[in-house]
């Protein structure tokens, strides 16, 4: 098993995240940086870590974060018919 698969078995989700930040040279204006990992909502670890490593190291003063999550692998869904239909 591939350790992105198993990742998600173990409820791991395609996180994606919209981060604006404020340019350095030019703190009025707004940048648009997108970040996407596989991540545990909702405390978002990876995402967390990120986070921390851009305020570290990272000139770009953080203005906002969008955060959109959604899991890849889930239950198949299963519905009962009706009725029966044949093909001639």
């Amino acid at each position: 098993m591939t350790g992105s698969i198993a990742r998600q078995l173990n409820g791991y989700r395609l996180t994606t995240a919209k981060i604006l930040y404020h340019l350095p040279d030019h703190p009025a204006l707004l940048q648009t940086f997108v970040w996407q990992q596989l991540d545990i909502a909702p405390r978002f670890p990876e995402l967390n870590r990120f986070l921390a490593f851009w305020e570290r190291e990272i000139e770009g003063k953080l203005h906002s974060v969008s955060v959109a999550s959604v899991g890849l692998i889930q239950p198949a869904e299963l519905r009962y018919a009706q009725g029966e239909f044949g093909l001639h």
